[in-house]
């Protein structure tokens, strides 16, 4: 998911988290951080994310900690943005001195966090959320990977659920960066070969309060995707097409997933609205997840398991690798999430510990399905349908 062009004027916010566990040593453990949007475009989405990493910090520091100490976790701002990304990556890396980061959630926020300190630094990044098919091809020395599976994916099964549907034809509109650009040329490309017609493909700037010029240009079909940020232009768009009269189905990616869409909009207008997102195979690692409670963690969130997943195997990697330096980390990343070796399930954390420490190999299956990542640090994952029902988006099953 995610990313912005316009540059923010913005200083890097940071908080700190740390669970207490019993009778830690201070000069062991290990500090990770976590860069998302708790600004911006997408400051709804961030708060329950971030919650997933943090159920991690509690579970591990509750069964004794990592390699022996205390594990920490340290977030700050990108706010979806390249430019105050890289000053976040520059904080948490250079001073903070973390091991490596959960981060960040737009693409461009992770590209420019990881160009900006994260491969001077040898900093491994594992994005929850960071879905745009740019992030396959980045220069990063094996260093940079992600828990959802890309756009290239998303794009493909969302034109087959249209498809299904016999939505024969559409008008796209999609904010002008790494995530819409993406998310939209795999869309167009994917409902173009199976037989749909492409009505219109525009792209639209963020940060703007009027888009009927945009709009306007779009009423060749009453199918109307909208690929962008529910607390953003995605909620802009999607009133100004309702006032507008010219449209009668409305679509919508995992960028548009959030409570904050449907602010100021009459819920019956868009009764239906169709979206998709990344999702969880059924199966013993997500029943258990599913079943976890902390203050603030919404478990089905969106994104919310792709950033338990990415905190729990960066401390798994971590302590594999035995210490808390950056060296050798992407290595035992690759060892702990992928097979031969026992499986390690959500919260399993003394298990793992125990199983590592006796030599033996382990392979972690978590929330979001099986993690085990390819040559460009991309994962194979599954798309769910969802829909607006009765003012809310009710999640309505995999897209087969």
């Amino acid at each position: 998911m995610l990313n912005l062009k316009n540059t923010l004027a913005l200083a890097v916010a940071a908080s700190t988290l740390a669970v207490a566990a019993p009778a830690i040593a201070q000069d062991t453990g290990a500090t990770i951080g976590f860069i998302g949007g708790f600004t911006g475009p997408i400051e709804s989405l961030t708060p329950p994310i971030f919650a997933g990493a943090e159920l991690v910090v509690k579970q591990i520091n509750e069964q004794g900690g990592i390699l022996g100490g205390e594990l920490k976790l340290i977030s700050a701002d990108g706010a979806c943005d390249a430019t105050a990304a890289a000053a976040a990556a520059d904080k948490v890396i250079n001073s903070d001195n973390v091991v490596g980061v959960v981060g960040a959630l737009c693409t461009g926020e992770t590209i420019g966090a990881f160009n900006g300190s994260g491969l001077s630094g040898n900093v491994v990044f594992i994005s929850p959320a960071s879905s745009a098919p740019a992030l396959t091809t980045l220069e990063d020395s094996d260093l940079v990977y992600r828990t959802t599976p890309s756009d290239a994916l998303q794009g493909v099964k969302l034109a087959q659920l249209l498809l299904a549907k016999d939505v024969k034809d559409i008008a796209i509109t999609y904010v002008n960066n790494d995530y819409g650009k993406g998310f939209a040329d795999a869309l167009s490309a994917a409902y173009t070969a199976g037989g749909g017609t492409v009505a219109a493909n525009v792209a639209h700037e963020e940060g703007k309060a009027d888009y009927r010029a945009e709009l306007g240009n779009l009423t060749a079909s009453q199918n109307l995707v909208i690929l962008a940020y529910a607390n953003a232009s995605g909620n802009t768009v999607l009133r100004q097409a309702v006032e507008s009269g010219n449209f009668t189905t409305y679509v919508g990616g995992d960028g548009m997933v959030g409570d904050d869409l449907l602010s100021g909009i009459d819920a019956a207008a868009v009764e239906g609205l169709i979206a998709t997102r990344a999702g969880a195979p059924t199966g013993a690692a997500v029943d258990i997840y599913n079943a976890f409670t902390n203050d603030g963690f919404v478990a089905n969130a969106t994104y919310a398991p792709q950033a338990y997943d990415a905190a729990f195997l960066l401390a798994l990697a971590i302590e594999k690798n035995g210490s808390a330096s950056r060296d050798g980390l992407s290595a035992a990343l690759r060892e702990v999430a992928s097979a031969p070796g026992e499986k390690i399930l959500p919260g399993e954390w003394t298990k793992a510990v125990e199983l590592i420490k006796a030599g033996t190999d382990i392979d972690y299956e978590g929330a979001g399905g099986a993690l085990d990542f390819d040559a460009a640090g991309d994962v194979d994952g599954i798309i769910v349908e969802l829909a607006v029902e009765g003012g809310k988006f009710v999640e309505k099953g995999l897209i087969q």
